[in-house]
Parts: structure tokens; C-alpha cells; sequence
């Protein structure tokens, strides 16, 4: 890049950022976007917990990857209907084999200091993303690409992951197998590439505020941590001109009936989720900026299979299970449209019919029956309960499922639980430490496909949080990654759900649903089943 070219470029961005230093909130947003004659365009989304980081090959929250998601743009996005649509990449191909991709990128493609995006950034960044040294949880995300798993075990260096820039314009992506979802697959922010210089001078720092550089709409300004975030427009951003906000600005709030308060007080336009207690009212009274649709996310409750008592206990884990009444859950206490989990992968995933555990259907006093005599089975009783902690992070309906489904344990089965209650991070670090009994957790589609569920249960997945091991449903999901007869592929893996289901690694609990309270104000709002909305996409109405 020029000097004197690249000063021209940071005084532009300095002025810009100075402007918006002091905007906590949208005010007076009309106007031509960054017009002096005009207030700052600020929007500002609730975003639930604080991140756990920014970093894309780090950030593991659905909360951090929709901010990055912002911030950095990869080889494709997501449209509005959540399918995969061009990004830096403005166009692919694949061999015949299904095996090598190429990815044509955008020659107008810019960092935010006005230095160009090449391919040489996108595979900087996925051999990042594979690299021991990284500790990326989402590093066996992309198992697909060549010597991925080898790289990650260290038998290979990173630099023999299956992906090449032949020239500045062109990415070249060789896969173990075909995957026809990967370019869905590549959406995700982990798979982001990395301003090399940056990576270079700040390493694992690389994402901080004044260090971050962006390929995005929007620049990372300001993260007070526990207040706000600030991310301010990204000028250099190949699609700038469709832009029209000047930043965004994300509070994290865990409380969803402080972030409803906040929402109604005019702190901001998005909510990152609606209260549960008070949706009849919502309903009720701002129905014209309610928005529910169906979310490829599912809850549960996972088991620590690394120690006692659920190692090597599947009677045990198969009588909490069997004593937990999804139906009344979802209608008495969630009662905004989830629907109850009787399986792992959520109804509407593309060319997939999800699975249900055996009793789905039975009456709940025959499964009661069964709980009982399993945990007989199992050593405990009455007189001799079984007592465990279950874990889970801060927020009221985390709080009311916990008390809900303790309760449904002790009337059922006598079983004493302990609820612990702590911050979002908190609670990746004891799942990480192996210092928990039961932890509540949820997994997001990362692409709508079946096999980005399938693979969360898979053992040597990063984020396989309850550390489930099943040499038979590894099996089956390495045939399926070679299946190329999509209705045979698809049989595999449903195969393996029911495998899953049967060992009770976890206890799904209920498929998430989109909610959010959207201002009227706000132009552009979709909804879609990833519940991916870029700012970028999103407007501020003239008040």
C-alpha cells in the first residue's frame, strides 16, 4: 500500500470514529449515511451474554460469531433464506469429483486499511483455524478440507491443509470428500480470513479494539466489556455504497426482562431475545414488532461421560431423560412457540427427516415406570438418591428450566440436584475443565445441513462438550462422508442420530425459535432459520 495514500486513509477513518465516540444511541438517524449536516446512523442490538471473544477463528457464543459476522466477511455469506451466497468470493466452481473447489475472488475486495484481500488471507486464515497452537474450538469444523484432522492431531504442519492461492484472485479448496455444503460450510465467521500483518505484529491480540482490521461492513471501535460494543463503518468494504448505517452498536444484556426494559426506554431496536413471562403481554401490545420463526438451534442438557456418576452409565442417563416432559415444558413454562426435542437434529434441515428416542410417544407413566426401575438398576433409591450439580449460565430461562426439570427429577425419581447459576464464560471454562455434572449448553446450526448437528457429537470434535465417544457413530458419519448418493448419505445419517439417542449423551430439551422485538424504525429486517441478520443488510427510518 501507499504511505502517504494509507495516511489519507486512516485520517478519513479517524474523523469517522471520532464522531461516533460519543453516540450511545440512535438519534435524529436521517439523512445521507456520515453526513456531517447529519447525526451518526447508529443502530444498536441486544446481543445476550458478552462475547467470549472476536477473534473469528476463537469466537465460539452464537452471541460473539453474529458480531463477527459483521466484522468479517469469508469466502461466501448467507442470503436471506440462510443459503450461501457469494462473499469475497463473487463466484465457484467444483470438479466433477466433487473434491476441488475454486473461488474466484472479488478483484474490489479491501481490508479496513485499504489493503486488498487476496487468497493468500483465506488461507492464512483456515490454516490458523487448524493449528494446535490456535486452541480453536471450531478447528474440526472444517474436517472436510484435506489433512485437516492429521493437522490438528500433529502429525501434519498446517501448512498442508488442503487449501492454495495460486494467485492473488483464486482459492483453491481440495476436500477428503465431496461435500456439496461447502460452500454453506464456508459462511461460517471461523472459516473468515486474517490481515496477515495484523496476525503477524498482535497474534492472538489480533482482535482487539485499534488492532482489529476488518474485511466487513464494520470496523471493531470500542467493547466495554459487560456495557457495549462498538463496531463503526468499514469505508473500504468491497459493497460499502449498499451500506447505510455509520456504526452499530451491541449491548450485551443476559437478563431478557432488563433487555425488554431497555428495549421499550429507547436504549435500543433489536432485542437479542423476548421474555417468556411477559410474551402474552408483547403480543399483546407490540405485536406489529414481534418476530417468531423457526431456528435451526437445539437445547439440552449435556453429561460429563469423562467421570462419575454418568460415565459408563447409560441407565442412569436414560432414566433423567425418560422422566422429562418436553410437552409441558415448551407449553407451561417456554410457551413462545419451541417445540419439544425428542431427538438432536431440529425439524426443516434441508433433505434430512430428524429421529426421536424409542419412547417418543409413550405415555409419560410408562416411562416413569421404566425411570424407576433403570434407576433401581442403576444403585440408587428414595432412601439412597442420586446427587449431582447442574450447571448453567445466567439468564431467567435457563433459571426457570432448571427448577422445572430438578422438580420433574425429584417428584419422579427422588433425585437432589443443586442449581448453580454462573456468567456465560464461567461456564465454557468448567465444561472446558471437565468441571461440571450436568451443564446446560445449545448447539446452532452452523450450516443447514444435517450433518453440522451429526458432527457436534462426533468424538474428536472440538466442541463436543459432553466428550461422547462411540466407535460405531464415528463410523457412520465417515461413510457418510464419502457418500455421494445424497438419499443414501442421508440414511447414514439419520442412522447415526438413533445411535446417538440411544447412548444419552446428552438430553435435548427443546428446538429454539427466533424471537426478537425489531423497532419500527428499522427497514430491512428478515427472518430466516440460522437467525443470521448483517447490520449491514439492516436501515434506520427518519424519526
Amino acid at each position: 500500500m501507499n504511505p502517504r495514500r494509507g495516511c489519507v486513509r486512516c485520517s478519513a477513518i479517524i474523523c469517522l470514529i471520532s464522531a461516533l465516540a460519543g453516540c450511545t444511541r440512535h438519534e435524529g438517524a436521517g439523512g445521507v449515511a456520515g453526513s456531517p449536516s447529519k447525526q451518526p446512523v447508529i443502530l444498536v442490538r441486544g446481543v445476550g451474554p458478552d462475547p467470549d471473544s472476536l477473534d473469528p477463528q476463537k469466537a465460539r457464543g452464537a452471541e460473539a460469531q453474529g458480531i463477527v459476522r459483521d466484522l468479517c466477511e469469508g469466502l461466501t455469506t448467507l442470503d436471506t433464506h440462510a443459503d450461501a451466497a457469494p462473499g469475497v468470493a463473487r463466484s465457484w466452481s467444483v470438479s466433477a469429483d466433487g473434491r476441488t473447489w475454486t473461488f474466484n475472488l472479488r478483484p474490489e475486495a479491501r481490508w479496513s486499511d485499504g489493503d486488498r484481500v487476496v487468497a493468500a488471507d483465506f488461507v492464512a486464515g483456515l490454516q490458523r483455524l487448524v493449528n494446535p497452537a490456535t486452541a480453536s474450538a471450531y478447528a474440526q469444523y472444517i474436517d472436510v478440507i484435506a489433512n485437516t484432522n492429521d493437522i490438528i492431531t500433529g502429525k501434519k504442519p498446517p501448512q498442508s491443509l488442503g487449501v492454495a492461492a495460486p494467485d492473488d484472485a483464486t482459492v483453491v479448496v481440495t476436500l477428503s470428500s465431496p461435500a456439496l455444503y461447502l460452500p454453506a460450510l464456508l459462511s461460517h465467521p471461523s472459516t473468515c480470513p486474517v490481515h496477515r500483518p495484523t496476525l503477524a505484529r498482535f497474534g492472538d491480540g489480533l482482535a482487539r479494539p485499534g488492532v482489529m482490521v476488518c474485511d466487513g461492513a464494520f470496523v471493531l471501535k470500542e467493547w466495554v466489556q459487560g456495557s457495549y460494543i462498538l463496531a463503526v463503518r468499514n469505508h473500504f468494504y468491497w459493497n460499502d455504497a449498499a451500506t447505510r448505517l455509520d456504526g452499530v452498536k451491541y449491548l450485551p444484556i443476559p437478563d431478557e426482562n432488563a433487555e425488554l426494559a431497555r428495549y421499550r426506554g429507547g436504549e435500543l431496536q433489536i432485542t437479542a431475545v423476548v421474555p417468556r413471562g411477559q410474551f402474552d403481554w408483547i403480543k399483546a401490545n407490540l405485536a406489529d414488532q414481534l418476530h417468531v420463526g423457526p431456528q435451526l438451534t437445539t437445547y439440552y442438557y449435556g453429561f460429563n461421560l469423562r467421570r462419575a456418576p454418568f460415565r459408563d452409565n447409560l441407565k442412569l442417563r436414560r432414566a433423567l431423560s425418560l422422566v422429562i416432559d418436553r410437552e409441558m415444558l415448551v407449553q407451561r413454562v417456554l410457551r413462545v412457540g419451541e417445540l419439544p426435542a425428542d431427538g438432536w437434529v431440529p425439524p426443516g434441515v434441508n433433505n434430512y427427516t430428524s429421529q426421536s428416542f424409542d419412547y417418543h410417544g409413550e405415555p409419560m407413566a410408562a416411562r416413569i415406570a421404566e425411570a424407576q426401575r433403570l434407576y433401581a438398576e442403576a444403585g440408587y433409591s428414595r432412601a439412597r438418591p442420586l446427587s449431582f450439580e447442574l450447571r448453567y449460565n445466567s439468564g431467567e430461562v435457563h433459571t426457570k428450566v432448571a427448577v422445572a426439570i430438578a422438580s420433574m427429577w425429584k417428584v419422579a425419581l427422588g433425585v437432589d440436584v443443586r442449581l448453580t447459576q454462573v456468567e456465560f464464560k464461567s461456564l465454557l471454562q468448567d465444561i472446558d475443565r471437565g468441571d461440571v455434572e450436568v451443564f446446560r449448553s445449545s448447539w446452532v446450526g452452523d450450516y443447514n445441513d444435517a450433518y453440522t448437528f451429526a458432527q457436534y457429537l462426533k468424538s474428536d470434535f472440538g466442541v463436543n462438550l459432553p466428550h461422547y465417544k462411540s466407535a460405531e457413530y464415528d463410523a457412520l458419519l465417515a461413510r457418510a462422508a464419502v457418500e455421494m448418493d445424497a438419499a443414501k448419505r442421508r440414511a447414514l445419517l439419520e442412522e447415526a442420530e438413533r445411535v446417538a439417542l440411544r447412548d444419552h449423551p446428552l438430553m435435548p430439551l427443546y428446538f429454539y425459535v427466533n424471537k426478537h422485538l425489531v423497532k419500527p424504525e428499522v427497514l430491512g429486517w428478515y427472518d430466516n432459520v440460522m437467525n443470521v441478520v448483517y447490520s449491514k443488510d439492516l436501515a434506520l427510518r427518519s424519526p
